[in-house]
């Protein structure tokens, strides 16, 4: 909200014209406008910060876009309730009919009928890859096409460097367990694959790691559908070959109910076998054990987009490592340096989006006041008088914002 009353979104940049120039320069002011209506797609696993009032629906009303929410099915009550406030406070604003407005449906006719729809402008998704990448499709497809921000699937690995491991490999351990089972393990930052080198510093956190993953108890998940997929998607993965079972929480899962849990591969079979690169959404985590530095660059090659990647590593750890940094940058939206992925600030600097299959747009997220440039798109006016120009390009400035004019940023 802070951008959005500074301007700062608006992007407004003046190139004053000069008569005398040959040819002639003319006035050209260019800013951002709202794209029109934008359709949010409520997510299955935040029923309010990325859902009916979530990120995607405030950045578009505030960049002066239409709202249309198509409802998740997993929690139509809520989302109704919050549909209904702000109705109420729209009425209330004294905002135009119609700036929002709020539909269910279980099945994808609802969904595929509102991407198509020709006042459709824009659409915002966080869900599986496959449903955003079917809408990504239809949105490609129409006569008109129209952009389509999906957050759609990551596995945010995690490097574990030997000198760091080496300095804490107990205290990482239990950083990484309170991460890997952080709200049952449903944040799209969930820690998914650990990467390591094979000796005895990763033996140490792969033991501590174990202890601590075996003390958890189970707890419900959001909906039988994330409970049925993680139940599934988990004994796929434990089925394949080379794939060892480490830990298991030691209390028995009721049904509803996510246990964590934590396996092995080798980087030769983690490579070799795709399925192994696909997200389990709950709390689950992989360990790679690689036999080298040459085998743990080969793994980062394999990997697909990730909204975060995690380096935990000393100075010295990553001036050895200085071609896995760089492999690690391209695959990543946001690096983080001795942490845990699960937690999003909610700040300027926030970058939550990453390169395809992550998101379908790694630009802009949906988390932060950069959300509000999915929605919007510039318009240059050439030569028009003042007296006809938006507020934010008149001489005077008389909204006070910043602008840059003539290449110099002032107010």
């Amino acid at each position: 909200m802070l951008m959005h009353e500074k301007g700062d979104w608006l992007e407004a940049r003046i190139d004053t014209a000069i008569a005398d120039k040959t040819p002639p320069k003319p006035d050209i002011r260019k800013m951002m406008v709202p794209v029109g209506p934008v359709l949010v797609f409520g997510a299955s696993n935040f029923p309010f910060a990325y859902s009916t009032a979530g990120g995607d629906t405030a950045s578009a009303l505030a960049a002066g876009c239409p709202v249309i929410v198509k409802a998740h099915p997993a929690h139509p009550g809520t989302s109704e309730l919050m549909a209904r406030a702000i109705l109420k406070a729209a009425a209330e604003c004294h905002m135009p009919n119609g700036v929002f407005t709020h539909l269910q449906g279980a099945g994808f006719e609802v969904g595929r009928a509102l991407v198509e729809h020709p006042y459709t402008k824009s659409v915002g998704f966080t869900g599986s890859f496959a449903g955003g990448k079917q809408l990504f499709d239809w949105a490609n497809q129409r006569k008109e096409p129209i952009p389509v921000f999906a957050e759609m699937s990551s596995i945010n690995p995690v490097f574990l460097l030997p000198g760091k491991l080496k300095e804490s490999a107990t205290e990482l351990a239990k950083a990484y367990a309170g991460s890997i089972t952080l709200g049952v393990g449903q944040f799209c930052t969930n820690p998914g694959l650990l990467i390591g080198i094979e000796g005895e510093e990763l033996n140490a956190f792969s033991t501590a790691l174990s202890d601590e993953i075996s003390k958890t108890i189970p707890a419900p998940m959001l909906h039988e559908g994330i409970y049925k997929n993680y139940i599934s998607k988990k004994e796929l993965t434990l089925s394949q070959a080379g794939v060892a079972t480490l830990a298991q929480a030691s209390s028995s899962e009721t049904e509803g109910q996510g246990a964590a849990a934590l396996a092995a591969v080798s980087g030769k079979d983690f490579i070799s076998n795709p399925l192994l690169h696909q997200e389990v959404f709950g709390p689950f985590s992989l360990l790679i054990r690689c036999k080298d530095k040459t085998e743990l660059q080969e793994v980062v090659r394999h990997l697909e987009g990730q909204l975060t990647a995690t380096l935990m590593a000393t100075e010295a750890d990553i001036e050895e490592h200085k071609e896995l940094v760089e492999l690690v940058i391209n695959i990543c939206g946001r690096l983080i340096l001795n942490g845990v992925p699960t937690g999003v600030e909610v700040c300027l600097s926030m970058q939550h989006g990453g390169p395809f299959p992550s998101t379908t747009d790694a630009r802009f997220g949906s988390v932060g006041a950069d959300a509000i440039k999915r929605f919007v798109r510039p318009l240059a006016y050439q030569n028009w008088p003042d007296s006809l120009l938006p507020e934010a390009l008149k001489e005077i400035n008389p909204l006070g914002i910043w602008r840059t004019v003539n290449n110099e940023l002032k107010k």
